[in-house]
């Protein structure tokens, strides 16, 4: 795992060296082939997930076929915090590399380095509110 890495991850851009080493120590690095099924729409959200490596499709029953997820995407960051189902399905188009954050993990940072998990959060909060604004502007 590296902390230059994460520091590409636009939900992460704040976070300081330490903060990145801090949570660097709570991802689960998976690696997995084209035709995976990472997630599934409507399957109990559980955490994030951030794309190192490859091409995911999202797919949802609503909206169809939805922008591909590559290196530097995060998927599913507001599950970290809100409970519910996944609103997508996500599928490896080419093999690809992924850290996962689980809640319980989350959890773990924010007990263990709150400041780091703040700093987390207000990542969330600023891509949540651009991907807002990005739609609210598409239907004008």
């Amino acid at each position: 795992m590296s902390r230059k890495g994460l520091a590409r991850f636009s939900l992460l851009s704040d976070l300081s060296p330490d903060d990145l080493a801090c949570l660097e120590g709570h991802l689960d690095d998976r690696a997995h082939p084209a035709g995976f099924q990472v997630f599934a729409e409507g399957q109990e959200a559980d955490g994030m997930w951030l794309v190192r490596r490859g091409k995911l499709r999202i797919e949802s029953q609503r909206a169809g076929s939805l922008s591909p997820a590559g290196p530097g995407s995060a998927l599913g960051a507001l599950s970290l915090v809100a409970v519910g189902p996944r609103e997508s399905s996500a599928i490896v188009d080419a093999d690809a590399q992924l850290w996962f954050l689980s809640r319980t993990a989350f959890r773990e940072l924010a007990s263990e380095a709150p400041q780091t998990a703040c700093r987390l959060l207000e990542g969330m909060l600023r891509d949540t509110a651009g991907s807002l604004r990005e739609g609210l502007d598409r239907l004008s």
